[in-house]
């Protein structure tokens, strides 16, 4: 018997031992490390990016992290070109990119860009401090300072649009979102224009420090965006921060996580799963993440998708048809 058990142990051993030979075969053209454009500090991408980083390379065995990029503009010119494995990206900031509308690189058709798994959706909201009276889009004054965020990123790139388009007059200010709420605290800035997942780190941390004004979109207002810009109507919970007392009316972009095209299918597929299959433990990481589920895989409609994540995405009952993969 104790013999019997002896070989059995020295059979799962030598299985144990060909299994790993066999992942190291498996990884022989996975790269020794990664990194993920994010955005600056005190924006979601950033805190979103970064933590999902350190959540792959602890589980993939894979050495990793996040890098503070000027958004989804710059993420999608340096996954393109392979300066970054991964990057997270803003719907409309991709359109432009791969349609060779960057600002970042014009004329520059940005094809080797491909999408791996859903993130969150990107609501447009404006903040401000209680003390400036400002209660609304409308109440903006002309000459307003409003900081738009880092240069090239989705609220700079669309929101001194939409904000034209309801007929504010301001001074445009940039600069990473933790610098522009200082700005405000201090007096500099009128009014910051956001667009990141809610709950936005920076306006969390304003909100412990003085009131705040969080302004929504009037009916009529959000209309008129609509209209205009490829977004979609949301509504940001009461329950996202204290100084809320009713959902805001908001306006919203999708998100999602993209890998250059040429990244190995084993190595894109390990990660797909990984992220798809523990929703909880990216939840952890952000509370953006309660969306960063397989279901809205179908937000995406332009960006094809990375062989590795497809394949994961149709083994597991969510269809891409052959004309998206890459």
């Amino acid at each position: 018997m104790k013999a019997t058990r002896t070989l059995m142990l020295a059979a799962l051993s030598a299985s144990t031992l060909a299994l790993g030979i066999a992942q190291a075969e498996d990884r022989s053209d996975w790269p020794s490390n990664f990194t993920v454009g994010t955005a600056s500090q005190g924006g979601t991408y950033f805190a979103y990016g970064s933590g999902w980083a350190n959540f792959v390379a602890e589980n993939l065995g894979v050495s990793g992290g996040g890098e503070v990029t000027g958004g989804p503009m710059q993420n999608m010119a340096l996954v393109h070109t392979g300066d970054l494995a991964f990057g997270l990206t803003t719907m409309g900031p991709a359109r432009e990119s791969m349609d060779g509308n960057s600002p970042l690189a014009p004329g520059m058709e940005m094809n080797n860009v491909c999408a791996i798994f859903p993130m969150y959706q990107t609501p447009f909201s404006v903040t401000a401090l209680t003390s400036s009276g400002i209660t609304s889009i409308a109440d903006i004054p002309d000459g307003a300072r409003i900081g738009f965020g880092p240069a090239g990123s989705t609220s700079d790139t669309y929101f001194p649009r939409m904000l034209e388009t309801l007929g504010v007059d301001f001074d445009r200010r940039n600069g990473s979102w933790n610098d522009l709420g200082g700005q405000l605290q201090d007096g500099l800035l009128d009014v910051i224009a956001f667009a990141a997942g809610i709950p936005i780190p920076a306006v969390s941390q304003l909100e412990v420090q003085t009131d705040v004004n969080i302004i929504e979109f009037s009916e009529a207002e959000m209309n008129t965006v609509l209209d205009a810009f490829p977004v979609s109507e949301f509504s940001i919970p009461a329950s996202t921060y204290q100084s809320l007392d009713h959902d805001a009316r908001a306006v919203s972009m999708w998100n999602f996580a993209i890998a250059n095209c040429d990244l190995p299918e084993s190595f894109v597929y390990e990660v797909t799963k990984l992220t798809m299959e523990n929703n909880d433990q990216m939840m952890s990481i952000h509370k953006a993440a309660r969306t960063s589920v397989p279901e809205n895989y179908t937000k995406n409609t332009f960006i094809p998708w990375h062989p590795g994540a497809a394949r994961w995405f149709n083994e597991n009952g969510y269809s891409i048809n052959a004309n998206m993969i890459k």
